[in-house]
């Protein structure tokens, strides 16, 4: 399965949670990923894992709810 948008290619990053203490723990920053059927520029139609950020963007276009 796809970890990353298939659309800007965001994917997990690691780094660091840094307490008021200063000790560092590691963490991960995971991108927003939904999976949305999305009508391709041929008319079909193809299930994406897109961020939210693409989707807010306007990057794709949805199908419509039946």
């Amino acid at each position: 399965m796809a970890k990353r948008c298939e659309i800007c290619g965001k994917e997990p990053v690691a780094g660091k949670n840094v307490s008021h203490s200063n000790r560092h723990t590691p963490r991960m920053f995971r991108p927003n990923l939904q999976k949305v059927r999305v009508v391709m520029d041929d008319g079909s139609i193809k299930t994406m894992k897109v961020c939210t950020k693409c989707l807010k963007a306007g990057k794709v276009k949805k199908v419509a709810a039946v």
